[in-house]
Formats: structure tokens, sequence, C-alpha cells
């Protein structure tokens, strides 16, 4: 049965129209005792009506912002669909939620929609940011002097006043990645790393888990370096072409991001596709062919619905029902799949 407004009116020795105004922050109520109702109806799983819900958001005007840079990359395309959910889940009940979407990594871009969020009054936002330290500095300034309070999924900086982190450990990730390198290739051989952007942040992690777990586990594996194809396709077959004319007898590459199907063509044409080891990541429609095809011995995924839609949903239960994160890290499973479990 549902929790009553009579009910918590009892338990907490006061009026049901006090609760009515403390839950509904009508004032009039004093603080101390507000804040008691308002305790004792969570710890009662007090959940107000929708109708209710819409009406008090439709009064406090919540807005959230959400700011996805990449838009136009396969994996970003599936965290959007998170997002629209979440959207429309958090508008059925009287909120605003606008996304923003940047093709590419643009710091600048990133800040200016940021400053129109501020002008424009928004509640929260959550955002996919980049190495940048002047966009540091403005997580920092939303958070701390605005009140605006920030969410990070997808990619993160930790070193900011940001609240949460919603997407996958991608130093474990990249560690992953390591110990599945090292079994197929026997531990021996030369490896290169090939990435997008080189300020992104999630793929800076996964290099840097894959490089410490490749020294600390197999030393007999020699890493020629990282390089980076900037999601262009092109760019990422040009850089296999480099590296298989440079090592003649590359034993692996790991893929941090996109840019996988110039990878495997490039290899296709080389007829290298069986003879060099792939790890590469998510489980886009794209990847999992090179994998039927043989081109890609594992891949490592994670759950994309879950970075659109968590990071908007954490912000309407801070900004509507003082809810905050369990955690500053909201973690995605890792998941590991090759051609015999796709």
């Amino acid at each position: 049965m549902p929790v009553t407004l009579q009910q918590i009116a009892e338990a907490a020795g006061v009026s049901r129209g006090t609760v009515d105004r403390a839950l509904k922050d009508r004032g009039r109520v004093r603080p101390e005792v507000a804040e008691k109702i308002k305790n004792i109806a969570k710890e009662m799983g007090y959940q107000p009506s929708l109708a209710g819900r819409a009406l008090v958001m439709a009064k406090r005007n919540l807005k959230i912002g959400i700011i996805m840079q990449s838009a136009q990359t396969p994996f970003m395309v599936q965290v959007y669909e998170g997002m629209k959910a979440a959207k429309q889940e958090v508008e059925s009940l009287g909120g605003t939620v606008e996304i923003f979407r940047v093709d590419g990594v643009d710091a600048g871009r990133v800040m200016e929609i940021m400053q129109e969020m501020k002008e424009q009054e928004y509640s929260g936002i959550a955002l996919s940011p980049s190495e940048d330290t002047m966009l540091k500095k403005m997580i920092n300034q939303f958070s701390e002097e605005y009140g605006i309070p920030i969410i990070t999924f997808n990619s993160d900086i930790e070193d900011t006043k940001r609240i949460c982190f919603v997407g996958q450990n991608t130093i474990q990730s990249g560690r992953t990645a390591a110990g599945l390198m090292g079994e197929i290739t026997g531990g021996k051989g030369e490896v290169a790393v090939i990435s997008g952007h080189i300020s992104n942040p999630a793929l800076n992690n996964r290099i840097r888990g894959f490089q410490s777990e490749i020294l600390e586990s197999f030393p007999g594996i020699q890493l020629v370096g990282t390089k980076y194809s900037y999601d262009d396709e092109w760019v990422a077959a040009k850089i296999v072409e480099e590296l298989l004319e440079q090592y003649p007898d590359l034993k692996g590459i790991y893929v941090t991001g996109t840019a996988v199907k110039g990878v495997c063509e490039a290899l296709v044409k080389q007829e290298k596709e069986r003879e060099i080891k792939v790890i590469g990541n998510d489980f886009l429609d794209e990847n999992k062919k090179w994998v039927e095809r043989g081109a890609i011995n594992f891949l490592i995924g994670q759950d994309s619905y879950m970075q659109g839609y968590e990071p908007v949903m954490m912000l309407f239960h801070l900004l509507f029902d003082d809810e905050k994160p369990e955690s500053v890290y909201r973690y995605a499973e890792i998941v590991i799949k090759n051609r015999y479990n796709l």
C-alpha cells in the first residue's frame, strides 16, 4: 500500500497540511520541521503522485542540460538512445531536458554551451569532457560558485568538482585488454596501440591501463608506441600500413576506440588479418562484423544505454528529491566477447 500524507503527519506529530507544505516546499514551515518531515517521508518510502510531481517540477522550472562530445561516433549514437529515454521520462513529470551534440572533441564549444546554460538558468549539467585546463576550471566554477551540479559520463576528469562519473572503468578496461593480448600472443612480440583523440580522457586511461599491465605482467611484449586516428577510418588504415612497414613482425594491435573498420580493412589488404591479433572496444555492428570474419579476436564492451540514461536520472533525483548519488563512480560492467559468444 502506498504511504499517505496522513501517515507521515502522524509519524512526525504534525498536521497533514504541514506535511503537504513541507514536501512541496511552499514555505511557512520551519526549516527544521520541514527537514524532519522529509526524512520521515523518505524512510517510509513515500512517493508523490505523478501529477503532484509534475506540478512541483513545473513550479521549480527544473532544467537539465546534456552535452555530448564525439556525438557522430557509433558508440555515442547508442548513448544518445539512453538520453532520449531519460529525457522523455523527466519531461513527462514536467521537467525539461535539452541535449546538445558536439561532433568531434571541442572543449571550446562545450564551454560555450555551458555558458549559455548558465545564462538560461539550467539546474544541472551532464557532459562528456575532454582534457582541457579551461574546461576543468569551468566545471569547478559551475559547481562551487554557481551551485550547478555536474555529472560526467563516458569520459571523466577526476581532478574536478564534478559530483559523479557514469561510465566504464577505463583503466581497468585497458588492463583487461592487456591480459587478453598477453594470452593470445603468448606474451611475446611487438604490439601497437591505435587510439582516437589525444584529448579524450577515457581513451587515454585505456592506454595507461594497457601499458601498465603489459609492463607488469608480460615483459616479453614490446610496446612500439601509440598512434592517433582522431576517429578517422582513413587515418587508422594509413597508421596500420605504416606500422607494418616499420614493424613487419608486428604481433598485435589494441584499438582503444573507434576506427576499427579502417584498421581491419588495412589488415585484410595486407593479408594479415589472421596473423596479427586485434583487440577492440564496444559491441557495434561494424565491430561485430570484423569479429565474425576473424579480423578481431576480442571486443571489450560497456553499457552504452546506461551511460546516456543514468546521468539524466541522477541529476533529476538530486535536483528534485535531494537524493545524492550513492558513489562518485557509477561503473558500467566490463564484458568480453569473441566470435563464439557474440
